[in-house]
């Protein structure tokens, strides 16, 4: 599958500060891609590298087949869209006035403003003032800015931090639905039960480094001890190991009817995070 992003030993120092060391990864096109960490980790240095806000230190970028040194072409800024801690509205137009200004900009269809307005669940706001929307209204309209102009590509920096539950979900049928239909994503997240729903494959950073990278459902068995927990009926909650000795003793429970619940125990992306690092995704 072609790659949509390439990294190669990159690298970012700040004065005597890596805060980047020789990372290297690839985003297949289509996909969703989660990149974890805690804060502090690299993920918005990795971001705006790809951006083209930062350039890196050393390492070769592509991004949708473009070098990094081509990242500042309105051909490059025109096929990426963005949602980080720099988006910014303009507080004093009305929802709609900021997406209409953000469509002329981009030459996108004023059309896509009532469909993206719809998706973000903000079509009853569309005439209200952003200075007096909530900062979770606010995030769910910066999203529909970096999506208006139907990029190839999206980067999105913890796009759903300031949203309850339900516009979350929301949010998350959107970009599903935006990537199936065919656009890559490539997104930053605290949320490890969001990372499992949608990303394809996600990658752990943490202090500049890359510890694992796989499909959630690959890391999670990769770092079970796969072994069978049951609650019975009885109150009783047993761990039984997954070996061809304890056959008997798990059939026995099932055909007495004594099993309650019965799952393995493969971990969350949150714990697999702390054991490969020590340290919480906070």
């Amino acid at each position: 599958m072609e790659n949509t992003i390439e990294v190669k030993g990159m690298r970012k120092v700040f004065g005597q500060n890596a805060a980047i060391k020789h990372v290297s990864f690839n985003v297949k096109r289509g996909e969703i891609f989660g990149l974890l960490g805690p804060s502090g980790s690299g993920k918005t240095t990795t971001i705006k590298i790809l951006t083209g806000e930062l350039g890196q230190t050393t390492g070769d970028v592509k991004v949708l087949g473009i070098d990094s040194n081509r990242f500042g072409t309105a051909d490059f800024k025109a096929r990426i869209g963005i949602l980080s801690d720099n988006s910014s509205l303009y507080e004093r137009l009305t929802v709609y006035d900021n997406l209409k200004l953000f469509c002329r900009l981009y030459n996108a269809p004023l059309a896509h403003i009532d469909d993206m307005l719809r998706e973000v669940n903000l079509e009853d706001e569309r005439s209200k003032t952003v200075s007096k929307l909530s900062k979770g209204m606010k995030q769910r309209v910066l999203l529909a800015k970096a999506l208006m102009h139907k990029p190839d590509l999206v980067f999105l920096d913890e796009p759903t931090s300031a949203l309850d539950p339900g516009n979350a979900a929301q949010i998350h049928r959107g970009l599903q639905k935006l990537n199936e239909a065919g656009t890559t994503i490539f997104i930053t997240t605290h949320n490890m039960e969001e990372a499992t729903v949608l990303c394809d494959r996600v990658a752990f950073l943490h202090n500049g480094e890359l510890q694992e990278l796989d499909s959630p459902n690959v890391l999670r068995y990769k770092y079970s001890t796969h072994a069978f927990h049951v609650e019975t009926f009885a109150g009783d909650k047993l761990v039984i190991e997954n070996e061809r000795g304890n056959a008997d003793q798990i059939r026995d429970l099932i055909a007495s009817g004594q099993v309650k619940t019965m799952h393995t125990d493969n971990p969350t992306l949150g714990q697999i995070f702390l054991k490969v690092t020590g340290k919480e995704l906070v």
